[in-house]
């Protein structure tokens, strides 16, 4: 059924909405892009003069298909080679959604998008809609063809199963930019003892290559264990030169709202490393090197003024 200009613009009004709430649930910019455009595809066929309340059913369509996606998300995740992360948004991206309130910021913050892997397709469903676009349990409700009470408590266990794999309390950004320049300089140094101490003790280092680049598949556990690693990832050498295909430069800037270093070769973003930094030092250290989920990073990188590398010829 063809669209009058009016649908398309009325649709193209609530894309950033769709977008960033599909990115929420599935941790991936281009399947939440796919969601989003599979959403308009429905509304195309449905006939848009028909549908009472647009708002409503778009985000009741979308949510259905990201919930459809992350069931097949967690057979295809079984045979993911290596550590799964997030897509990294970079600072700027319209798909990081709203940013008015600490819930909503929280929400799409690295650490917290790795918490939500552990919950059920509908309590990240209900979390999402609930805590990032406050959402009344009654519209979730009805998105989710649950009951109202059955949605409270949804969220109540889903919150608190987010604050549970929290790390402490979060610092101000200053303070985090401090510690993430602190950080470059310690892994640059050489020498383990610095990097320790920036770190909590039971910090830990979890890389994502998707088989692709390699990438550990077991987590690094412990202040020193980090710290030898990280020393060893930003130690020059030749082996590493010929793997990335050149010495990338390191800047700092921000990832889903968290300070991140970001290597570049060539104009191309090869890899994103988010800190998770706490009152008490860097509990995380999550890098992102598979080349599949770094392409909208690359093309946000192109288009961004980001100053000078903190670190020419990394590797």
């Amino acid at each position: 059924m063809a669209l009058t200009m009016s649908d398309v613009e009325r649709f193209e009004a609530s894309r950033p909405r769709l977008e960033a709430i599909a990115y929420r649930l599935l941790g991936s910019a281009s399947e939440a892009e796919d969601a989003v455009q599979e959403t308009f595809l429905r509304w195309q066929a449905a006939g848009a003069d028909h549908i009472e309340v647009p708002e409503a059913w778009l985000t009741k369509v979308l949510t259905n298909l990201c919930l459809n996606q992350l069931t097949s998300a967690r057979a295809r995740r079984e045979t993911y080679v290596g550590q799964w992360l997030p897509e990294p948004l970079l600072a700027g991206d319209p798909m990081l959604g709203p940013a008015d309130t600490a819930e909503q910021r929280e929400s799409v913050s690295y650490a917290v998008l790795v918490v939500l892997e552990r919950l059920s397709p509908n309590e990240r469903v209900v979390y999402v809609l609930r805590e990032a676009f406050d959402y009344p349990h009654r519209e979730i409700a009805g998105i989710l063809d649950i009951t109202e009470a059955a949605s409270q408590q949804i969220f109540h266990r889903a919150k608190k199963h987010v604050a549970d794999g929290k790390a402490r309390a979060e610092i101000d950004e200053a303070a985090a930019r401090r510690i993430i320049d602190e950080f470059l300089a310690a892994a640059a140094s050489g020498r383990t003892e610095p990097l320790v101490r920036l770190l909590t003790q039971d910090a830990v280092s979890i890389g994502d290559g998707g088989g692709k680049v390699p990438a550990r598949t077991k987590a690094f556990e412990g202040a020193l264990a980090v710290a030898t690693f990280m020393r060893g990832l930003f130690k020059p050498s030749k082996a590493k030169r010929a793997l990335v295909g050149g010495s990338p430069d390191v800047y700092a800037t921000t990832a889903n709202g968290e300070p991140a270093l970001v290597a570049v070769l060539d104009g191309r973003v090869i890899g994103v490393m988010c800190l998770e930094v706490t009152a008490e030092g860097i509990a995380a250290v999550r890098n992102q090197a598979n080349p599949d989920k770094l392409e909208r990073a690359t093309r946000r990188w192109a288009a961004a003024d980001h100053g000078e590398p903190l670190l020419r010829a990394a590797f």
